[in-house]
């Protein structure tokens, strides 16, 4: 048998829970069409909290309505860029669907970016209009770019009256360094408060054709496997499709029924899906929380009736070893997911040790709009990340030419689907990078180093920029910080390759310790705890005890930053 055939064959049907189909019919409608739809639908149930607040999906509908028709009347239209500058927050919602109402295409920017990193985002994608929270407006500004429209809005503009002080003080803590711009900046030409917009107009938004195949719905910017940031182009089609891979593998979630934590930034492509998408269009009620406090997490699960539970590892990583944890019954969850990044078994293991739950592990990319393999609830295999949804395809490719990898065997993971992004935006040789047409099937591939097993789960082990060579053998950063962290005394890990004229690369890790053991740890015990765990060269010739990891924004370690230090 080829091994074209064996994962054409799909082997991961076997381990697909009851009642969950191989394939899904997408439905060809925009995402304007299903927020109408769920609207509709759900119009009296609560759609968003918001620290107290509740907005019904009758009042989302009313003021997306409103907005949209502002935006139409500013001349904002289909196939423009608009940039959301914003925190998790209502507005964040009513701006993502009037954008997408009027037919525009939304880039979404982080709010931890620095003016240069906006400045290339705006310019790469032609964004001439921006909606953003007035406290992040300093970035912008320092673009120097001009704006034909900017709309701002400010974090307490939907908090209870007794809670905006709190508002306020809560994003002082967060972002020390930055100011609301005086009110006077809103009586400029070009410039308008969210909220006034949403006041001085009728829910009467012009219709806008959109093709769901062809329109695009979102460019949000990624780095890809190299290189700077580049556009992703998600159509509405891609949305959908994802979308309906979820709900058809996690068959259990009930439409109008869940409710969710939305602490995962609206920007990011996680938080995204199911926060701004799933959520709404499959009338979940969100309770939205603007940054990721844990005590804040904790107490929503503890006393909201929520129902499911998505966050990245490092998440975890600090939850399970946290005093308050205790506080949620974890039991009660349909499922605890972790996403957005790798999952250290360690970290798993000691989870459900802690609360008696297994996390599920679930995988996707901006590029494969947040969805392709999940983990079986109930069924997790600790260190995997699960099989291809309903309607996704996945295989090992070698890294380096378009040629398929046997089972068992580490390759670069591909994904194929229909919610598999187009391309990158205005970078066809980026996009032919990506691409790998096997036996008649478009793969994209991830840049992630991965294998599958015989029952068709696969395993990621690193990034494909992150592998590390040392005379020719390779070394996965992953696997070594696997070792490093299940060191009693280790905190937390970030393993990078350094130059070597010699030998091409050296393994460096960077360490921190725990601070509640009180114990000493030399660079020597170190080195001697792995003699009996990794082969010789994949032991760190090199170890820098450090305060912190560098982290993104979604609290992945970023290696980047850590090979930047040796720079």
């Amino acid at each position: 048998m080829s091994e074209v055939s064996i994962y054409e064959k799909r082997p991961w049907l076997k381990t697909y829970p009851t009642g969950v189909p191989a394939d899904i019919h997408v439905p060809e409608i925009s995402v304007n069409q299903a927020f109408d739809q769920a609207t509709d639908k759900w119009r009296n149930r609560t759609a968003l909290k918001f620290y107290g607040r509740k907005i019904s999906f009758k009042d989302l509908r009313d003021k997306v309505d409103r907005l949209a028709t502002a935006l139409a009347d500013l001349g904002i239209g289909k196939g423009d860029r608009v940039a959301l500058l914003l925190l998790n927050c209502p507005e964040h919602v009513y701006a993502f669907y009037a954008l997408l109402k009027v037919g525009a295409v939304i880039t979404p920017v982080s709010p931890v970016y620095v003016s240069s990193e906006i400045a290339h985002q705006i310019e790469d994608s032609g964004v001439e209009s921006v909606i953003c929270q007035d406290i992040l407006y300093e970035g912008l500004e320092k673009t120097g770019r001009h704006f034909k429209h900017v709309i701002l809005t400010n974090i307490s503009d939907s908090l209870p009256a007794l809670k905006k002080a709190m508002g306020r003080s809560v994003l002082r803590s967060v972002y020390q360094k930055m100011a609301v711009p005086p009110t006077s900046i809103t009586r400029q030409e070009g410039f308008y408060k969210l909220h006034e917009l949403i006041r001085t107009h009728p829910p009467a938004p012009p219709p806008v054709e959109i093709i769901p195949k062809e329109d695009l719905a979102l460019l949000p910017y990624t780095g890809g496997t190299t290189g700077a940031p580049k556009g992703v182009m998600i159509s509405h089609y891609n949305i959908m499709a994802a979308l309906t891979q979820i709900h058809a593998f996690f068959n259990f979630l009930e439409e109008g029924r869940e409710g969710i934590v939305a602490y995962m930034p609206y920007y990011h492509a996680a938080g995204q899906v199911t926060g701004l998408l799933d959520g709404v269009l499959f009338g979940a009620t969100q309770h939205i929380l603007s940054t990721p406090d844990p005590d804040d997490i904790l107490n929503t699960l503890a006393t909201q009736n929520v129902t499911a539970f998505l966050g990245a590892p490092s998440l975890f990583e600090g939850l399970k070893d946290y005093k308050k944890t205790d506080r949620v019954n974890w039991k009660k969850l349909k499922y605890v997911m972790s996403g957005a990044d790798a999952l250290n078994e360690a970290t798993a293991t000691d989870w459900k040790a802690r609360t008696g739950v297994s996390l599920t592990n679930g995988y996707g990319m901006t590029e494969t709009t947040a969805s392709a393999i999940a983990e079986p609830v109930g069924n997790e295999k600790v260190g995997s990340i699960g099989v291809p949804m309903p309607g996704a395809l996945a295989a090992i490719l070698d890294p380096f030419e378009d040629k398929f990898i046997p089972v068992g065997e580490i390759g670069e993971l591909v994904i194929a689907g229909p919610q598999v992004t187009t391309g990158y935006w205005q970078n066809p040789q980026a996009t032919r990078d990506c691409e790998a047409v096997m036996a008649g099937v478009r793969y994209w591939r991830t840049g992630d180093l991965a294998r599958m097993a015989e029952d068709g789960r696969f395993y990621i082990y690193d990034r494909k920029r992150d592998l590390i060579k040392y005379k020719g053998l390779r070394v996965y950063a992953r696997e070594v910080e696997e070792v490093l962290v299940n060191h009693p005394q280790i905190s937390e890990v970030g393993v990078v390759g350094l130059k070597d004229i010699k030998v091409g690369e050296i393994v460096k890790a960077f360490v921190v310790l725990r601070t509640d053991t009180g114990a000493q740890l030399s660079e020597r015990d170190i080195i001697e705890y792995c003699q009996d765990k990794l082969a010789s060269y994949k032991i760190p010739r090199i170890i820098e005890f450090v305060g912190e990891i560098p982290k993104t924004d979604v609290g992945k370690v970023s290696r980047r930053e850590l090979r930047e230090w040796e720079e």
